[in-house]
């Protein structure tokens, strides 16, 4: 799978996702189409393949958590902890797929999707946790808003700290900003 992931990267890198076909990628990788749909539906779960593992990861964590901890912050532990067991090892991967997602227009739709249905599924485990609808939608959003933070700048050149470290520099942002915006709305409430 890894030189599939590989082969495909690097042709979509040298002549676009929308040019490069299966059978290229099969080629380049030293491998059959047949391997290739082995490991994939189609050249776009090359990018997408670890969404669904990723997922499952943050929401096993998620119901693993603490019940005292408070949601967000539960929320940001599971994302750090399939992170690091997921990501931290594959910077380079991971930078590059952003990178060919952010290339194409079809991808970023793809992306966006994906992150819903993570957010969806953030949601669903917290109501399990015994939030209300609302609030677990809320907390869940806020928590992809954290990562999507973090892995923004996680994927930039000069950038070598942990996506971890990143999280919780994103969360603590997250919570600044808000404390800020109710502070000017109280001293200046609109009437």
């Amino acid at each position: 799978m890894g030189r599939l992931q590989a082969a495909a990267f690097e042709l979509f890198a040298e002549q676009g996702f929308e040019r490069t076909t299966v059978a290229e990628i099969s080629r380049r990788a030293g491998l059959t189409q047949r391997t290739f749909f082995n490991h994939f539906a189609d050249k776009r779960e090359v990018l997408f393949g670890l969404g669904s593992e990723f997922q499952r990861e943050i929401v096993r964590e998620l119901v693993a958590c603490a019940g005292t901890l408070p949601p967000l912050d539960a929320v940001v532990r599971a994302l750090q902890a399939a992170s690091d067991a997921m990501f931290e090892e594959r910077r380079a991967v991971v930078k590059r797929r952003y990178e060919i997602i952010a290339a194409n227009p079809e991808l970023q739709e793809r992306e966006l999707r994906k992150q819903a249905e993570l957010t969806d599924a953030i949601a669903a485990a917290l109501r399990g946790r015994g939030l209300d609808p609302e609030t677990a939608l809320l907390t869940a959003s806020a928590g992809m808003l954290v990562q999507q933070t973090a892995v923004r700048r996680w994927t930039q050149p000069a950038e070598s700290r942990p996506l971890r470290e990143l999280l919780s520099d994103a969360l603590h942002s997250l919570r600044t900003i808000a404390a800020h915006a109710t502070d000017q709305w109280v001293a200046s409430p609109e009437t």
